[in-house]
């Protein structure tokens, strides 16, 4: 996950003041997110104000892969946590797999007033972030690489190459490299895509595991360009001043709010998610860190700068560039076969 700091597990206790909403008063939820600088800036944005809100408190969790944990929570029937912040494809195989609650929108206003493809049956966007093209300016002196296709192309563009050891977003850049219009990607052309990524792969230094990772080998000049994501490139680029990345051919994602099934506090987190998602909110958290509101109608709270918004991945004009994952795709039967391809497609 794009998130993970060196603290793989984190406990906090987010307390309110429980006098503002009695009714609500004896209230809490188990909320489980990804760690890191990440969670510390929802906390600040999101949770604390949500939490004072609803006269609750938010007992906090800081797991780098929830899943392992809604399948055995849900198989043993020992469930702990309330709400999760994952990535969507676990939402909705948890939704299949009766491990996650289908949500009611009519009890969340807020989602039912995002746009459709914001949501799922089981879950609503929290927050985005873009799978990107970044390099390093001083290797690229005659111009930069600006798109995928750029990216394959290695004769025009020679040097160092990364790509991530993950097939969601990498079929996606493939087939955009090999001139799939971004509006029509899906279903995906899985055969097509390996072909594409067949081409590439005597090419690619590192196929990176992680978030960290992935800036490490662009900070320390070990690859020339790579796929990753916008809030990782943006962090370099502070620090040198030579790290670009572009938002063109970038392959927008998000991760969902979800409810495990039996959740011991269903109700209180059926409030919390509409809470989490409130425009107001959600605006406070590009603020902090460099990912995009999950409810769109932040960038119309005017917290939000015009020069934020030019920064973030899912403002109008960088999500135009972009292509929106599918992932109701992903989740399908098609889009599992594709992972397991992916598997074999490394050990070759």
């Amino acid at each position: 996950m794009k998130y993970v700091s060196s603290s793989l597990f984190i406990s906090l206790v987010v307390l309110s003041a429980l006098a503002a909403n009695p009714a609500f008063a004896d209230g809490q939820i188990t909320f489980v997110s990804q760690g890191g600088a990440y969670q510390e800036a929802q906390t600040s944005a999101i949770l604390d104000p949500a939490a004072k809100a609803l006269g609750i408190t938010i007992n906090q969790d800081s797991v780098p892969d929830a899943w392992p944990s809604i399948k055995t929570q849900g198989s043993t029937g020992k469930v702990t946590w309330d709400v999760v912040d994952t990535p969507t494809v676990n939402c909705i195989r948890g939704g299949e797999q009766n491990l996650i609650e289908k949500l009611d929108f009519s009890k969340i206003p807020n989602a039912a007033a995002m746009p459709s493809n914001y949501k799922t049956p089981y879950s609503v966007a929290y927050e985005f972030y873009s799978s990107v093209l970044a390099y390093n300016r001083a290797k690229f002196a005659k111009g930069a690489p600006s798109s995928w296709a750029d990216f394959w192309d290695v004769k025009k563009f020679p040097g160092r190459r990364a790509l991530r050891n993950n097939p969601l977003a990498t079929l996606e850049a493939a087939l955009v490299a090999d001139g799939v219009p971004k509006d029509k990607l899906y279903p995906l052309d899985v055969d097509r895509a390996f072909r594409k990524l067949e081409q590439i792969k005597p090419y690619i230094t590192v196929w990176w595991t992680s978030g960290g990772q992935s800036a490490q080998l662009l900070h320390d000049g070990e690859v020339d360009m790579i796929m990753m994501w916008n809030g990782r490139a943006s962090a370099i680029m502070k620090e040198d001043k030579n790290i670009a990345y572009t938002y063109n051919d970038g392959i927008l994602q998000n991760t969902q709010l979800c409810i495990l099934k039996n959740s011991p506090n269903l109700q209180t987190a059926i409030k919390f998610i509409n809470a989490a998602i409130t425009p107001e909110y959600q605006a406070g958290l590009p603020l902090l860190i460099d990912y995009g509101p999950g409810n769109p109608a932040a960038f119309g709270t005017k917290k939000i700068s015009v020069e934020r918004a030019a920064q973030l991945p899912n403002s109008t004009a960088n999500a135009a560039k972009q292509a929106l994952m599918s992932y109701t795709w992903w989740a399908s039967p098609e889009g599992e076969k594709a992972e397991k391809r992916w598997l074999a497609f490394m050990q070759k």
